[in-house]
């Protein structure tokens, strides 16, 4: 998950379904690739030394924000598939913004923003004002766009349209047309990338940070990573423990429910929470929006509205938008309460639109449904192929519809996102098995109760996974990535603290706003 929209839930609408499909196990066969599976990350150690003892090229970043804190960018290469390192390669982009002092410097500092699939090369541009600066003092802190993403020879799977996963629809035809389009995605994906799909995952990534690592001549690596980026940081903590330094995970993912299904089943019950109190603070605000005058007037409407789309696709500007892809507003919105009054104006303009009124949406709903509709600028296939590379998901449209309907009754909206098939029922097998969690590496652990993206069952998981590690709770506030997004003195002292010292918390932490 990256911060924003990106986070775990692209969608896209599409082609027409019929009921029966429910009954077939798969509307695409799976593509059958002959693949080698690495076993142990400490094999084949000779055949991977020319890519640890490799020269960089440095130069610059050609990206304002990087080059004004006086970084360089440099491409490192690694295998596509480790378990075969004398054949075919890839390439993957990082960033360095060098140590304030270098008198102090103690290391470098890998990041990863989120998705999977978020791009990372300007991760700490805005995230490293929130380090103090003794701690900005000690590291060189390294941007990465992980491989496959960004400029690190990115999937592109060509998709007519923005995200990976979609809400199902308000009935069984909308489910069956999810099936549809999921099935389409994934066969698309099979025909761009072909036998080189399998092999961008997380634990491939992790064996590219320790070649980072290597390269970069550093004997630990010290990590930030958020959302996503918490599991992959949990990873290479148990493929690469000798390895492991200071390690920060933001709003954490559950390592056992990691995956397409358990990930974003996961998601249903905060955002539904967040659905009401937006709704509360909407009709708190029904002079300027007129959405509602009580909180269930308002989720009335929204739920009235989402109906409606599913009957007849809303006209807004050039778009039109249906109950697949109306309430990603919404979801998008609400991975911050800061965006509150944001999914009530661009409500507002979709309730005028879908009651025939000629509405031209705002420049960021419009920027929103070009993403969503018209996978402009670019679609979110990259995220699919990890979370599809690196765990399996059942098979049987059946079974997503039976979840649905059974999750209705409590989430009556978010349901048909966070219990929905997703391309990865369509998807190849992995290559290699899930990483199971369970290790002693210290780490610190922070995230918010409310986190509408990785809900705190999740970072529950992870400490319980990591049993040296300690969680900053964050109390009350409904906040997805919070260091540098969130200022809050207890939690941003506990996180600098830690990486300028190297000391966790006595015990866990609990802070407030």
């Amino acid at each position: 998950m990256t911060r924003g929209p990106s986070m775990l839930i692209r969608t896209m609408t599409g082609a027409r379904g019929v009921l029966a499909a429910l009954a077939v196990t798969g509307l695409v066969g799976a593509v059958a690739y002959t693949t080698t599976a690495v076993t142990d990350h400490a094999a084949a150690a000779e055949p991977l030394d020319r890519y640890y003892h490799q020269a960089l090229t440095w130069q610059s970043c050609a990206e304002p924000g990087l080059d004004g804190l006086g970084a360089q960018c440099t491409d490192i290469t690694v295998p596509l598939n480790y378990a075969e390192p004398q054949g075919r390669t890839t390439t993957v982009a990082i960033s360095r913004i060098p140590a304030t002092d270098p008198a102090r410097r103690r290391g470098v500092m890998l990041s990863n923003p989120g998705g999977p699939g978020g791009a990372g090369l300007d991760y700490f541009v805005d995230t490293g004002k929130a380090m103090t600066a003794d701690v900005r003092a000690g590291y060189d802190l390294i941007g990465m766009d992980p491989r496959g993403v960004g400029r690190s020879a990115a999937v592109d799977c060509r998709w007519p349209t923005g995200f990976g996963l979609q809400f199902a629809g308000v009935d069984a035809h909308g489910f069956a047309e999810s099936v549809a389009t999921q099935a389409d995605l994934a066969a698309r994906c099979a025909a761009a990338e072909g036998d080189r799909l399998p092999y961008f995952t997380t634990r491939n990534t992790a064996r590219d940070m320790d070649v980072i690592r290597g390269v970069l001549g550093e004997e630990k690596l010290n990590y930030l990573g958020t959302s996503y980026g918490t599991y992959l940081g949990a990873v290479y903590t148990q493929m690469f423990p000798e390895r492991s330094d200071r390690f920060v995970l933001d709003s954490t993912v559950d390592p056992d429910r990691y995956g397409a299904s358990g990930l974003v089943q996961l998601m249903g019950p905060p955002n539904e929470a967040a659905l009401d109190a937006w709704a509360e603070w909407t009709a708190v605000h029904a002079d300027e929006y007129r959405l509602g005058a009580t909180g269930p007037e308002v989720r009335a409407g929204v739920e009235n509205l989402i109906a409606r789309a599913a009957a007849e696709p809303v006209r807004i500007g050039d778009f039109e938008v249906d109950a697949h892809h109306l309430p990603l507003v919404l979801y998008i919105a609400f991975d911050s309460p800061n965006q509150y009054p944001l999914a009530a104006r661009q409500i507002r303009e979709l309730t005028d639109a879908a009651a025939g009124v000629r509405v031209t949406p705002d420049d960021d709903l419009a920027a929103k449904l070009d993403v969503i509709l018209r996978a402009r600028p670019r679609d979110s296939s990259p995220q699919m192929a990890v979370l599809c590379g690196d765990v399996g998901v059942p098979r049987d449209p059946r079974w997503y519809l039976r979840n649905i309907e059974a999750a209705r009754a409590t989430q009556p909206v978010f349901a048909a996102l966070a219990e929905n098939i997703s391309p990865c029922a369509f998807w190849p097998p992995p290559v290699e098995s899930p990483t199971v969690i369970g290790n002693s590496v210290p780490a610190l652990i922070i995230q918010s109760t409310g986190d509408t993206r990785t809900a705190y069952a999740g970072a529950l998981g992870m400490h319980r996974a990591l049993t040296a590690s300690r969680l900053v709770t964050l109390e009350n506030v409904a906040i997805h990535s919070i260091f540098g997004r969130y200022p809050n003195a207890c939690v941003y002292d506990a996180v600098n603290t830690y990486l300028r010292d190297g000391t966790l918390p006595g015990a866990d932490l609990t802070c407030r706003d």
